[in-house]
């Protein structure tokens, strides 16, 4: 069975948050807000075939994570 896909929402030096892939190089996605990040994290998720969304706080611990169905998926969770 394939590795889960996922991204991380990660709060930068600068202040910026970032969509990262764990193990990749470098960011899918950047944004001034978190709440923008969480926005396209979900995006990236919901094209690449849905996933697991973990959302860290301004402390780099995971305070948050979501499952994201894939964007084509026929019978979507309700709620």
């Amino acid at each position: 069975m394939g590795k889960a896909n996922s991204r991380d929402v990660v709060q930068q030096g600068d202040g910026t948050w970032s969509v990262t892939k764990p193990g990749g190089g470098r960011a899918s996605a950047t944004a001034d807000t978190q709440d923008k990040a969480i926005r396209r994290g979900t995006e990236i998720l919901r094209n690449d075939g849905g996933g697991e969304l973990r959302i860290h706080g301004t402390d780099g611990q995971v305070r948050d994570q979501r499952t994201v169905s894939p964007g084509n998926d026929p019978y979507p969770p309700k709620g």
